[in-house]
Formats: structure tokens, C-alpha cells, sequence
């Protein structure tokens, strides 16, 4: 079994070329209006081993990236820049994440809304038993 290795910046920018490829010209303009220079944020604890992934878009409260793991694109929301909130596992190629980002702003809210509940804090005492 191949140990795994994190995808280089150069390697990165060879798939988003490919990406940007097959992009119609809607897809461009939306992607170069949210794009920006890669750079590593956190997650965890997915990003620990990997020095993080590689962030490639913003929108909102929405980043973009690159999940070196499953070989896909994501899309998840950000409370602090710098760091993920949600890991995905999508392998989507970028124009496809793309497409998904602007369906939910032609539509509204979708999958990337969708988070883990925490759990309640149940005060002692108030426990039924």
C-alpha cells in the first residue's frame, strides 16, 4: 500500500487548470470572482496530518477547497478564517463544485448548510432517571 502524501501547490494548480477547462463560461465568471491564491487552512481532525487543505475559493461564509484525501473539491462554511468548520469527502472536480455553489445561490440554501448538531448540555440534576 502507497503511503499517503499531501497534494503539492503545483500539483493543486494543475488540477484547478484542468478544472477551469471544462468550465462553461458562467462557471468561469463565477469561479473568478470567489477564487483566490491557494493557501492552507485547518480542519480538524482531518487536516492535522496533511498541514491542512488547500483553500482555493470564498464566498460569504462559504470556502472552497481541495480535499488531498478523497481527491475532491468541497465546498464548507467558515466561522474564523483560517479554519474549516466541516470536512467532506466529495470528489468533485472544481467546475462541478462550481456548478453546485451557484445552484444554491440561484436557489437557495443546500448541502454545505447541513452540520452536525452539538450536542445539548443537560444541566446535573435535570437528568431523568
Amino acid at each position: 500500500m502507497t503511503e499517503w502524501l499531501p497534494i503539492t501547490e503545483e500539483a493543486l494548480r494543475k488540477r484547478i487548470a484542468q478544472g477551469e477547462a471544462r468550465m462553461t463560461p458562467p462557471q468561469l465568471r463565477m469561479w473568478n470572482a470567489i477564487r483566490i491564491v491557494p493557501q492552507k487552512w485547518t480542519q480538524s481532525p482531518y487536516g492535522f496530518d496533511g498541514g491542512g487543505f488547500w483553500v482555493v475559493g470564498l464566498i460569504g461564509q462559504t470556502v472552497l477547497w481541495y480535499n488531498d484525501i478523497e481527491e475532491g473539491f468541497n465546498r464548507s462554511q467558515y466561522s474564523t478564517l483560517g479554519t474549516i468548520d466541516d470536512y467532506w469527502c466529495n470528489q468533485d472536480e472544481l467546475e462541478v463544485t462550481i456548478d453546485f455553489l451557484m445552484t444554491a445561490l440561484e436557489k437557495g440554501p443546500d448541502l454545505v448548510l447541513l452540520r452536525k448538531p452539538k450536542p445539548k448540555r443537560v444541566p446535573k440534576g435535570s437528568r431523568r432517571r
